[in-house]
């Protein structure tokens, strides 16, 4: 039996799902590096496996969800975003703005084929986040000694060029921005956060303490504000859920994923309160009122004298993003919409509300200590961010996301709300608290 199980851990542990997250994540960590010595050995083409393995992981989910499990949601997921890529080509114009906008989307559906499965048990995947959290770091204190050969290099993608990363300062010569090995700061400071939210479920309090008071100082060197405050929140609730009785664990964990979707309202409330709002350029405020007046607005304003019944259906995928800036003749009009749900709902319109809706009621029922945990760190992280680039913060939201396609999600809602858990789920429920103890034991 031993061995079996054995054989079973070491099955999932190199499943496709978990090769491209790797690959995705090895590549956009440290993609400014990556960008620099693949052009520089003209071997461009290895910027794209992660994409090609992603390929693979559409044709699993296909497989898995819509073939086998017969999934009417998968389905609908699937052909929504194929008609919202069709509806982008037309509204952006070009084939190229179209085939960025299909790249574009491939991690979701890599996120989703982590359905059903405990990111815990992917002993090999979780060896590479660590890697990734302290190498990030790293990067980040090299670039504040060293000026890298990759700052400043230009590249093309699909006909356009692009800059792998840049040297720059918020306020003066005394606040420059560190992207580390990453193609720039925010990046950098978005993976020292989400691999160390990842890594730390399994550390003692101890290592926590340390290694996430190391990540507060990178992620100030950074200067990502937003990143800088949902690490350090992060950190109070981590050690305030430790302080807790084992048997409140992991409820706490799933209510605060559960509380952390309220997020997806604070652009409206601060839209409510602050819009008109003028402030002095160069000041703290300067960045949060631009976002009110301009990146959380305007988009919605072009879109109604481009394409009035778009408030509704969406413009299409790629819309109000990168292929739009890059590749389409209406790159005037494109606003740079620093919000996850904001800019997804611009691109597919209610239907994206009606799909929010099934992940919270999913939540419910998640018994995956780490999803929660992303849960948690996407949402907060996204009220200021789009993170639909790199591919890799799209992974992570997905990923965060997938329970929505479990069976067991149907059912996720019963007397007021509780979760109907199997054997399984409780089993999972078990090792989510024991993971999340003062002294979390390492992968076995």
């Amino acid at each position: 039996m031993d061995r079996i199980q054995r054989q079973q851990i070491t099955v999932v542990s190199v499943s496709i799902e978990a090769i491209a997250l790797g690959v995705y994540l090895i590549r956009d960590a440290f993609g400014g590096v990556m960008r620099y010595y693949t052009s520089i050995m003209h071997l461009d083409a290895l910027w794209y496996i992660p994409d090609a393995v992603a390929l693979v992981c559409l044709v699993q989910f296909i497989l898995q969800f819509i073939v086998r499990q017969r999934s009417v949601l998968a389905f609908l997921v699937l052909l929504q975003i194929i008609l919202s890529i069709v509806l982008g080509y037309f509204m952006l114009g070009t084939a190229n703005a179209a085939m960025s906008s299909f790249k574009m989307m491939l991690p979701v559906f890599v996120g989703f084929c982590f359905c059903d499965a405990s990111l815990g048990s992917y002993r090999r995947l979780l060896a590479v986040i660590a890697a990734t959290f302290y190498l990030s770091v790293i990067g980040v204190f090299l670039t504040k000694f060293y000026l890298m050969p990759w700052v400043g290099f230009k590249y093309e993608s699909f006909g356009a060029v692009r800059e792998a990363g840049r040297l720059w300062w918020a306020y003066g010569a005394d606040d420059q921005r560190l992207m580390g090995f990453a193609a720039d700061n925010t990046m950098a400071a978005f993976f020292i956060l989400v691999s160390f939210a990842i890594t730390s479920i399994r550390k003692s309090t101890i290592w926590n303490l340390a290694f996430g008071s190391i990540a507060v100082y990178a992620v100030v060197l950074t200067t990502s504000k937003t990143t800088l405050i949902v690490l350090a929140f992060y950190l109070l609730l981590l050690l305030v859920v430790r302080m807790l009785p084992e048997s409140s664990r992991f409820a706490t964990v799933r209510g605060i994923a559960l509380w952390s979707f309220a997020a997806i309202l604070v652009p409206f409330l601060m839209i409510w309160i602050a819009s008109g709002t003028v402030a002095v350029p160069h000041t703290t405020l300067f960045s949060i009122l631009d976002r009110i007046n301009n990146s959380w607005q305007l988009p919605f304003v072009y879109l109604s004298q481009l394409m009035p019944i778009g408030l509704i259906t969406g413009c299409g995928a790629g819309c109000f993003n990168y292929p739009q800036q890059l590749f389409s003749p209406l790159a005037s009009y494109w606003v740079p919409v620093d919000n996850f749900y904001i800019g997804t709902y611009l691109m597919f319109g209610l239907p994206f509300v009606a799909f929010m809706v099934l992940v919270f009621r999913a939540t419910f029922a998640a018994t995956d200590v780490y999803k929660l945990t992303l849960l948690f760190v996407v949402n907060m992280f996204t009220i200021t961010v789009l993170n639909y680039g790199p591919a890799s913060g799209l992974l992570i939201i997905a990923l965060s996301f997938s329970e929505v396609f479990s069976r067991r999600a149907a059912g996720s809602l019963h007397h007021r709300g509780a979760a109907i858990l199997s054997d399984r789920d409780l089993v999972g429920r078990k090792k989510a608290v024991r993971y999340f103890g003062a002294d979390a034991p390492r992968p076995a």
